[in-house]
């Protein structure tokens, strides 16, 4: 099997790509340090695939931010990205697409985490069905949840959990604003590429959320970051400091039902294995 991944030295192109070598041909696409020279700002006509992919990976993405600037790159790389590249696949006659999204796309414009992120993460969704079924060429877009793992890139992308780590390192305490515990979902990377692993498999197609079955707080990230480095820290809530919100999703288990799989791997042990990398 031929796998192309576009993304391919992104934490999630770079994940993948070890857990698929062992048994697929992959070929991955980006712009620096990949098989092949890609870019999603280039015109259509450049934009070159192998023939005959069996699947395309798209793990690239724009995070977005508050500029001018930041959200006319966003809408870019992410929107007309997107539509340019399953174009691309489908003029390569390339037999499945994945678009990994986030499960961003679904938030609400009243939502306190709306960005230009999620909107243009809802805006590739739509292009990608559209381009798809104009083209024949079956999709599947997955919404992982927040994705974490070792490593300086999952640091940029999950700052906080991160900084949760650093402290338990030191033995430090974590401190947390509020009397609210916030609910956050995780998926460890791990998981995620055994999913898309499986939904490559099993010629998956549909829209999916690709969360972890439990949420977690943030006091119990906390607690399981002390575990992970076997120190005494304590978490502590600064009451005076204002409530931080939830931020989870509706559960869904249609596509761990259709791949007969679902992350099993809990924020303890996430956690472990990234304090045994550290």
């Amino acid at each position: 099997m031929r796998v192309v991944i576009v993304g391919g030295t992104s934490s999630l192109g770079s994940a993948l790509k070890s857990a698929l070598s062992s048994r697929c041909k992959v070929i991955t696409a980006g712009r620096t340090n990949c098989d092949i020279d890609f870019d999603l700002t280039w015109p259509l006509e450049r934009m070159a695939l192998p023939e005959d992919a069996d699947v395309v990976v798209h793990t690239a993405a724009h995070f977005g931010g508050k500029t001018a600037a930041d959200i006319v790159e966003a809408e870019q790389v992410n929107v007309l990205g997107t539509m340019k590249l399953c174009e691309a696949a489908a003029g390569a006659k390339a037999r499945h697409f994945i678009l990994i999204s986030s499960v961003f796309a679904s938030l609400s414009e009243d939502s306190a985490q709306y960005s230009v992120y999620a909107l243009s993460k809802k805006h590739a969704e739509d292009v990608a069905r559209f381009v798809c079924a104009s083209r024949s060429l079956p999709l599947a877009v997955l919404r992982p949840s927040q994705i974490y793992g070792a490593g300086p890139r999952f640091r940029v992308h999950q700052p906080f959990l991160h900084a949760m780590l650093d402290k338990a390192k030191k033995g430090e305490d974590i401190l947390l604003y509020g009397n609210h515990d916030p609910r956050r979902n995780f998926i460890y990377i791990d998981d995620l590429t055994a999913v898309i692993s499986k939904v490559i498999d099993a010629r998956i197609a549909g829209t999916y959320s690709c969360q972890h079955p439990d949420n977690v707080t943030y006091s119990q990230i906390a607690k399981a970051a002390f575990q992970a480095f076997d120190t005494r820290g304590s978490v502590r809530f600064l009451r005076d400091k204002p409530d931080i919100p939830d931020n989870v999703f509706p559960g869904d288990d249609a596509l761990y039902e259709a791949i007969r799989f679902c992350p099993s791997t809990t924020i303890e042990d996430g956690l472990r294995r990234i304090a045994a990398l550290s």
